[in-house]
């Protein structure tokens, strides 16, 4: 069987991939503070998780290859708290660039980030404008929670508190569904003082406090409403999500392609 793993084939199968039109699919995550309660990896946990199981998904219908998890992100304003491995948004905004010039070298011209940390996103959305604009490629770049959205909000993912939040009731389910081992307290305890402005405003606004970006010592809400059972829900709404707009992503750029194609004057 053709693996859709980027990291398990030779350097032809995917010189052959990305000339066949393979869509690249780069997961981005961190790993960083999560609370007293959840491991450092969360974010890294979640989104692999995601990644895997939605591309092996989507590759049943388009050509895709999944890279490498890139682990570490932008997480300085977890630093404070320790256990957190950080670039600088300077800094990671060249190592996201950096890894798009890499695919493009390897002949890929579809690259799309996919996103498990609310830090990167900012450079993520760049890395992916920057490269279309130096590049004849075709990119796209989300957070799998702005993509899960609406399959969430059916899956009455608010039920457990903010929806992502960090480290509360919806990652902390999440790791029970993945590493049930690696919750480090038992859930049902606990109650957490909440901040208003987190989130508040339109879509794409953001309020933010020196020292509280993600809330009362680094965590958003309490996560005792957390189970096993809503976290396999939340993961499978999340996994369905994604894989679908994958496909629907590199739909796009195939019509466009052939619309740029046509739009050329003969010579």
């Amino acid at each position: 069987m053709d693996s859709y793993l980027f990291h398990e084939h030779t350097r032809e199968q995917l010189k052959r991939k990305a000339e066949a039109g393979g869509l690249a699919v780069v997961p981005l995550a961190a790993t960083e503070q999560h609370g007293p309660h959840l491991p450092v990896y969360t974010d890294s946990l979640i989104t692999e998780a995601v990644a895997i199981r939605a591309v092996e998904r989507a590759s049943r219908t388009i050509p895709v290859v999944l890279c490498p998890l890139l682990p570490i992100g932008c997480s300085d304003h977890h630093l404070r708290f320790g256990g957190t491995l950080s670039f600088s948004s300077t800094t990671y905004l060249h190592v996201l660039r950096d890894i798009g010039e890499s695919l493009v070298a390897s002949g890929f011209r579809r690259i799309a980030f996919l996103n498990g940390h609310g830090g990167n996103e900012p450079m993520m959305r760049q890395t992916a404008n920057d490269l279309a604009v130096k590049h004849p490629v075709w990119t796209a770049s989300a957070s799998y929670w702005s993509v899960a959205g609406e399959e969430l909000i059916k899956e009455n993912a608010g039920e457990v508190g903010r929806v992502p939040g960090h480290a509360g009731g919806f990652e902390t389910s999440a790791v029970l569904a993945l590493r049930e081992d690696l919750v480090a307290f038992e859930p049902a305890a606990g109650e957490h003082e909440e901040r208003a402005w987190i989130g508040s405003g339109p879509p794409g606004a953001f309020i933010g406090r020196h020292g509280e970006l993600t809330g009362k010592d680094g965590y958003t809400d309490a996560p005792h409403r957390a189970t096993k059972e809503r976290g396999e829900r939340y993961l499978d709404a999340i996994v369905r999500s994604v894989a679908a707009w994958l496909v629907q992503a590199y739909g796009e750029m195939e019509r466009g392609e052939r619309s740029v194609r046509s739009s050329r004057p003969p010579l």
